[in-house]
């Protein structure tokens, strides 16, 4: 694709939009908590959830607006996440996206509060889609995706396996126990977004059941590639600490099975990826440059 850069940029501000204008007015005796919440989706970041969702809506013959409140809502989930994560109870960081972490900012109890309501307005924002598409059926599945993925059997329990990780001895720690954690901390949330963008254009079954398995190699390999970057990345180019993974005594696909594995995984799941997108009879040349981006991205 020659304009991939610039389409992409495009593509990044539309979704910066997007986000915004879903946001929650600043007022009121909750105020506090709400310029909280703003803070950390307005820090900026890839936005790859959302477009990820949008581009797959977009390969499907997607034509309403209501993938838009569940593109905000994906990043909403996605950002409170973070935002517990980064908590001195979690992985106690200090930097995020280039800036000082919600708790640094806000303190604590709010920075606890802010996640909160990042995940209550979430599924509230998403709830406008029914007002936006007229076959309901196609909303309610989409919020049935979006809860199970960022809950218990997905973002939760993976960030629950992860936690639990820290505690066990290195050699506990196997790949089958890795891959659970990197596939509902990290790719449930991919999954989902591409889901969501396939079953409100209306894809069929073996379509969705496609998309999850795509946006499945995708979680991994991000994680993976996450994992690589934290060893060999600085806070100038990430905007966060680096060496957080080793600080925190987490066992890492990198140090488990050492950096060339670890990078040959990402290129294998990047790929093949690539190939069951290119099954489909209709191609999106951006989401497939997007992906393959996901190889060598630095930050």
């Amino acid at each position: 694709m020659k304009n991939y850069k610039e389409e992409k940029a495009r593509k990044i501000q539309e979704t910066e939009e997007i986000i915004r204008k879903y946001l929650p007015k600043e007022g009121g005796y909750q105020s506090t908590v709400i310029e909280a919440m703003n803070y950390s989706v307005e820090a900026g970041g890839k936005r790859l959830r959302p477009m990820l969702m949008q581009e797959v809506f977009h390969l499907f013959g997607g034509k309403t607006k209501a993938v838009e409140p569940f593109m905000a809502a994906m990043e909403m989930i996605h950002t409170y996440s973070l935002v517990h994560d980064d908590l001195p109870a979690m992985d106690n960081d200090e930097y995020r996206r280039g800036r000082k972490t919600t708790h640094v900012v806000y303190g604590e109890c709010m920075a606890i509060l802010a996640g909160d309501g990042l995940l209550n307005y979430a599924f509230e924002t998403a709830c406008q889609a029914f007002d936006l598409e007229e076959e309901n059926k196609k909303v309610a599945r989409a919020m049935k995706v979006l809860a199970k993925k960022a809950g218990i059997f997905g973002m939760i329990g993976g960030q629950t396996a992860d936690i639990e990780a820290e505690t066990l001895n290195e050699d506990q720690v196997t790949k089958e126990l890795l891959l659970f954690i990197h596939k509902n901390k990290t790719a449930a949330l991919i999954e989902a977004s591409m889901m969501i963008g396939a079953i409100l254009a209306g894809a069929t079954e073996e379509e969705i059941s496609a998309i999850e398995k795509i946006g499945y190699n995708i979680g991994i390999a991000f994680q993976v590639q996450d994992d690589i970057l934290d060893v060999t990345g600085s806070l100038e180019m990430l905007g966060k600490m680096t060496g957080s993974d080793e600080k925190n005594h987490k066992v890492t696909y990198v140090s488990l099975m050492g950096m060339e594995k670890a990078k040959e995984e990402v290129k294998r799941l990047s790929d093949e990826a690539v190939i069951l997108l290119k099954s489909f009879e209709k191609e999106n040349e951006f989401l497939n440059e997007l992906i393959k981006e996901l190889i060598t991205r630095e930050k």
